[in-house]
This record gives C-alpha cells, structure tokens and sequence, in this order.
C-alpha cells in the first residue's frame, strides 16, 4: 500500500475510533496525518470510502491478533478460554495492536450508521461474520455453538465499555468452562 494512503487510513482509523466517526472530520483526519486534501481524495474518493477501508483495516489487524491468540493453544475449550482471556488483555490495553480500549469499533460504527444497507454497516456485519468462523473453527462448534459464544464476547465488549468493568471478561470465564 502506498505510504501516503497507509498514513490517511491509519489516521482516521485512530481518531473514528477513538472519538467517533461522526465527530471526525476530514480535516481533522489531514490534520493528523499531515497529508495534503488532494492526496486524501486522490486515495479515496470520499469520506464513506475511508470510513469502510478504514473498518477492513481494522478487521485485518483484529483478526491477525485473534488467529495468534486462538492459534496459540489447543482447539477446543482452551481456545474458547483464551478467547476470553485475549478479550480480557484487550479490555485491559494489554493488546499494542489494538490500541487502546474503546469498545468494539464495528457495534460504534454501526450505532452511528443505522442503515443496514450501507457499506459501512456491510463492512461491520462482515467483520462480525469472520470473527464467528474463527470462535468455530478454533473452538470447533457448530454454528449455532459459535454464535452464541460470540454473544457473549459482544456482551462481555459491550460491558466493558458502558460500564467500564475492567473485568468482564474475567466474569464471564466461569460461564464458559461451564458451558463447554
């Protein structure tokens, strides 16, 4: 990918994450990464363009860090307990990839663009979709098995944010040994 657009779409990545995407302005993405407005549009036609690669990229990097964790351990139960467990370190800003926690950017991103048609929305429904092969595959559910579990980590992920319980990951690791 050319340096350029890897600054823009590392940029607006950080700032939709971590302010909203909403509140981030294309200025403010330019601002940051110090690329000039006509290389901005030059890489994306738009600020949904950026907003949706911006989404893939980070899927990419959240399920790259994922398959390390999962791939890391027996699959099975330990993988579903380190799902957890990686869900925990992330909760906690123990994941230098992942930056610092602020909820899940796909359930952020999809709150604020209730059009279910939308590539933005499309983009979250299919990063959703690859996480619950991967909570199959490693945990070696069927796939109604894995969608529940990943109700769980969505609830676990949505907890940890609105009530800022550091622990929910931990809470819910009980439940787990119990169901598997």
């Amino acid at each position: 990918m050319n340096v350029k657009k890897q600054l823009i779409l590392e940029s607006g990545l950080r700032l939709f994450y971590e302010h909203g995407i909403h509140a981030v302005g294309i200025n403010e993405v330019l601002k940051v990464s110090g690329v000039a407005k006509k290389t901005l549009y030059h890489h994306f036609e738009n600020k949904e363009e950026l907003i949706v690669e911006a989404l893939n990229y980070r899927d990419e990097i959240y399920r790259e860090w994922l398959i390390g964790r999962l791939s890391s351990v027996p699959q099975g139960k330990a993988a579903l307990m380190a799902l957890f467990e990686a869900i925990d370190d992330w909760i906690n800003d123990d994941v230098e990839e992942l930056g610092v926690f602020n909820g899940c950017f796909f359930i952020n991103a999809s709150a604020e663009f209730g059009d279910l048609d939308s590539s933005i929305n499309q983009a979250c429904v299919h990063h959703k979709k690859q996480v619950i092969q991967l909570i199959q595959k490693y945990g070696q559910l069927d796939e109604d098995a894995a969608c529940r579990i990943s109700i769980i980590k969505e609830g676990v992920i949505t907890t940890a944010y609105t009530q800022h319980d550091k622990d929910a990951a931990k809470k819910v690791l009980p439940l787990i040994e119990h169901l598997i």
